[in-house]
């Protein structure tokens, strides 16, 4: 892809979050509609089951927002005709994003006359998907959306994962924080929130920084408080947190909206932010949610019952 046109990609997602943060809004924070007819889920292609990461969530999560579709399923127009379905006529696509690289050949020569690494080429590829809302003749499961997590089977796994985790969470006081020096994650107890789940959402945008040690998943956690790289870290924070309560039910909150100005500061001034950052809190999120324990269905409609 022609360099101008890679940049104009950063510049399109770029200008769309600024805008939403301007009006006040957080895009990874309302991953629905908000008068909550569409699912709670992550976005997913319904054609392999996979999901989608990095800055294709936040692109996914604002089209269901701004379009009222009623899930988080997507497919390309020839997925569709390839499971009986089709695009319906006049739908328009939304576009996502994937990011590759490769070695030319001659890079490949030039590095073995000199010794050198090679360098790569990086380039974005586009591609247009469709909710499958915006299908008709679809399998009917593919169209159905699944029922929200009673509230009651969230807790128990959310904490099994934090324990899971072997992040030292120390109870006590009241400040959340993460202490990269110590590695240790300090929060209040959970009888401090005004509502229990409140305790969940802060710990999870804790273990969101936790997964950032060298030692783990290696960002920069050096920023002090008020730096530009302080407030990229506490924008990978957020996202994680919120692509993490998303996939385990839990609605997100917003925990620093003041940073609200510092985010639009790096922002503007780094094209490129959103999507680094955006892709840095999907891999944070996999490595907590990698943690989950693995029940199995009855077991989890035990839990639920007795919850």
């Amino acid at each position: 892809m022609p360099h101008s046109s890679r940049e104009n990609i950063y510049e399109q997602i770029t200008a769309k979050i600024i805008a939403e943060l301007e009006a006040g809004r957080l895009p990874w924070v309302q991953p629905w509609a908000s008068d909550g007819s569409a699912a709670l889920d992550m976005p997913k292609n319904a054609a392999t089951d996979r999901g989608y990461s990095g800055i294709n969530i936040l692109i996914l999560w604002g089209a269901v927002i701004e379009r009222g579709f009623p899930g988080q399923s997507w497919l390309t127009f020839r997925q569709a005709l390839s499971l009986g379905g089709h695009v319906r006529k006049g739908e328009k696509g939304t576009t996502v994003v994937y990011a590759d690289s490769f070695i030319p050949k001659d890079e490949r020569r030039r590095a073995r006359e000199t010794g050198d690494d090679p360098s790569a080429i990086h380039f974005l590829k586009r591609f247009t998907v469709f909710n499958t809302a915006q299908c008709d003749d679809l399998p009917e499961d593919l169209v159905e959306v699944p029922p929200p997590v009673p509230e009651g089977m969230i807790l128990p796994e959310v904490e099994h994962m934090i324990q899971a985790s072997g992040a030292e969470v120390r109870l006590g006081g009241d400040k959340a924080f993460y202490a990269p020096t110590l590695d240790h994650i300090q929060l209040p107890h959970p009888q401090a929130f005004h509502d229990p789940i409140d305790w969940h959402r802060t710990a999870l945008h804790e273990l969101g920084h936790w997964t950032g040690a060298p030692h783990r998943l290696d960002r920069d956690l050096s920023g002090n408080f008020g730096s530009k790289s302080y407030a990229r870290e506490e924008l990978v924070a957020e996202m994680t947190a919120a692509f993490t309560c998303a996939t385990l039910g839990i609605v997100p909150t917003v925990r620093h909206a003041d940073y609200i100005g510092s985010w639009l500061d790096v922002l503007r001034e780094d094209r490129r932010a959103i999507v680094r950052a955006a892709s840095a809190a999907s891999k944070a999120s996999d490595y907590l949610l990698a943690f989950r324990p693995q029940r199995e269905a009855g077991e989890i409609a035990m839990a639920s019952e007795a919850a």
